[in-house]
């Protein structure tokens, strides 16, 4: 992966303007966390055509997996219901949990196989809603490979770790 930094070739406001019903929108995503729990990131890269847009956030205080679900959320959240969405995430516990554990652990009162409560509730039921009406088909890839746009979300999501961490140290410089 080269160590530079990824941007968007178009505005999302732009990006959103020219889809059109059934466009296909490739998104790549990623969750990265320095600790776990510690500071965190994620990363979406959304494709479509020649045009590529970057999301990112950060928290101070989470875990890995939160990370993963939340850049799968906000990047699904921004596209409208008309356009299909070819989704690829390294994160074995999205793609597994989004086509094959939601639907027991909806029926099952959100409880998991073993009768244990359903971990990252709150974003499990976020993803299942912002899902709902859209068309989406979900791909998993091996994380740090061959996979440029898997390495570039990698990337992205790191990159907004940094960023949360710089502000926090900032922030305690000026207070301090």
């Amino acid at each position: 992966m080269k160590n530079e930094f990824i941007m968007s070739d178009i505005s999302l406001d732009k990006f959103l303007e020219i889809l059109q019903p059934n466009d296909i929108i490739e998104i790549y995503t990623d969750g990265s966390c320095k600790g776990n729990p510690g500071a965190g990131g994620w990363g979406a890269i959304l494709l479509f055509k020649n045009n590529r847009v970057i999301l990112s956030g950060n928290e101070l205080s989470t875990t890995n997996n939160r990370m993963e679900l939340t850049a799968a959320i906000q990047a699904i959240n921004t596209l409208p219901d008309y356009v299909r969405i070819v989704i690829y995430t390294d994160s074995s516990y999205v793609k597994n949990g989004i086509t094959v554990w939601l639907k027991s652990w909806k029926l099952n009162n959100w409880k998991t196989a073993d009768n244990k409560p359903v971990k990252n509730i709150d974003l499990w039921k976020k993803l299942d809603d912002v899902a709902q009406n859209k068309n989406i088909s979900w791909n998993w890839v091996k994380g740090h490979s061959d996979c440029e746009n898997n390495n570039n979300a990698d990337f992205i999501a790191k990159s907004a770790i940094s960023e949360i961490e710089n502000s926090f140290i900032s922030k305690n410089e000026i207070q301090g």
